[in-house]
């Protein structure tokens, strides 16, 4: 059974779910809806968050970069200093 809720929130607050809701293609009241469905305790993540869990996604997929030995990295410097 689907019931009314009205809210109060600050006009920013709106603006910004409505951005959402537009990028997401889906309406407020679904994504209101989805939160507290996910879970008993629902996670609010801001777009910063987001943001940093999609480029820790990304990094996990990225082949590690391969480092030198203080020793080998001196080696190399003198090598090209005196060359």
């Amino acid at each position: 059974m689907k019931t009314k809720l009205t809210l109060t929130v600050q006009k920013r607050v709106i603006d910004r779910a409505k951005r959402y809701a537009r990028r997401s293609g889906k309406s407020i009241s679904q994504i209101f809806e989805e939160l507290f469905e996910q879970s008993e305790n629902p996670v609010i993540k801001t777009e910063a968050q987001h943001a940093a869990q999609r480029l820790l996604e990304t990094l996990e997929g990225v082949k590690p970069v391969e480092t030198l030995s203080d020793k080998e990295l001196i080696r190399n410097y003198v090598a090209r200093k005196y060359s």
